[in-house]
């Protein structure tokens, strides 16, 4: 039986205002949206794809209108700002997909790859096989890449580490956690397609009854009686890891590492002041394009 189609909801853009719409999409829509880059032009395309024709409603455009006008109001270049909305099959969109997801390794360590490329692995290496979904996250965007690479830093072998992985879309850091041997670890997300998503990975990987996916709106958790990690990353819109801050400081063990990723690098240094002030150390940054990571701790 053919497969519903998904109804794409996208955004022409720049490069420079990129985070920016993607944080718009994603406040609109309540759920992670995909980015693709022309490397010449610099045209930028963020786009959410919705399951059914009725999410597509004119509050939705009404409000995608709004936060437009304030992102060219801030000073930054918008470019076209073009709201588009087209009907896409699955297979279409699959496809799509295939020609931009590619094999990441992490060292000798880590190798994540979609199903239908063939790949022999290295001694000891761990395998992920990821297929997209709806709920982004592949391994390689600059964000997701350095979580990835703080996952294997971090990983003390014959060692009990925990692990929290908090929005975590397509579930490629806690799938990826688990076959390093983190234990216990733990999934969260507001997008209930991204845990069905996520949940469906770690089946396909074989980590479903070592994984605990469950939706959450980690602004909305209490802080006391939390659960304790060794390691957490928080890859998240700048908003929210301001707005969530506590709540997301309150599951770091003393000692433990905490990632903060998804940040546009211009808004790094705010970030970075935040969880400074709140006491932590930062242990390392990354810069790639427009994108900027940090790992912290709390000081010995």
């Amino acid at each position: 039986m053919k497969k519903p189609s998904l109804w794409q909801v996208s955004i022409t853009t720049s490069l420079e205002a990129e985070e920016a719409v993607v944080e718009l999409l994603a406040r609109v829509f309540a759920r992670a949206s995909g980015v693709y880059t022309n490397e010449e032009t610099k045209i930028t395309i963020a786009s959410v794809y919705c399951q059914k024709q009725a999410e597509w409603t004119p509050k939705k455009r009404a409000a995608l209108v709004a936060g437009l006008k304030q992102i060219k109001a801030s000073g930054l270049d918008l470019g076209a700002g073009k709201i588009s909305v087209n009907k896409v099959a699955r297979e279409d969109w699959s496809e799509s997909w295939k020609r931009h997801f590619k094999p990441i390794e992490i060292g000798s360590q880590l190798l994540v790859k979609p199903s239908w490329i063939k790949r022999r692995l290295k001694k000891n290496q761990a395998l992920v096989v990821l297929d997209p979904g709806l709920s982004f996250g592949t391994g390689n965007h600059p964000t997701t890449s350095f979580c990835l690479h703080e996952i294997v830093r971090s990983r003390k072998s014959q060692q009990a580490q925990s692990f929290l992985d908090i929005g975590t879309g397509s579930g490629i850091l806690s799938i990826s956690a688990v076959k390093l041997g983190y234990k216990p670890v733990v999934a969260l997300d507001f997008d209930p397609e991204a845990v069905r998503v996520a949940r469906e990975n770690a089946l396909l990987n074989g980590v479903d009854r070592q994984l605990r996916i469950t939706r959450k709106d980690v602004t909305k958790l209490p802080l006391t009686g939390r659960e304790k990690f060794d390691l957490i990353c928080a890859n998240l819109i700048s908003n929210l890891l301001v707005s969530a801050q506590k709540q997301i400081l309150s599951f770091l063990k003393p000692g433990g590492t905490l990632v903060l990723a998804g940040i546009l690098k211009e808004e790094f240094p705010k970030i970075e002041k935040a969880f400074k002030q709140a006491g932590l150390k930062k242990l390392r940054d990354l810069e790639e394009g427009e994108w900027r990571s940090g790992s912290f701790t709390f000081p010995a």
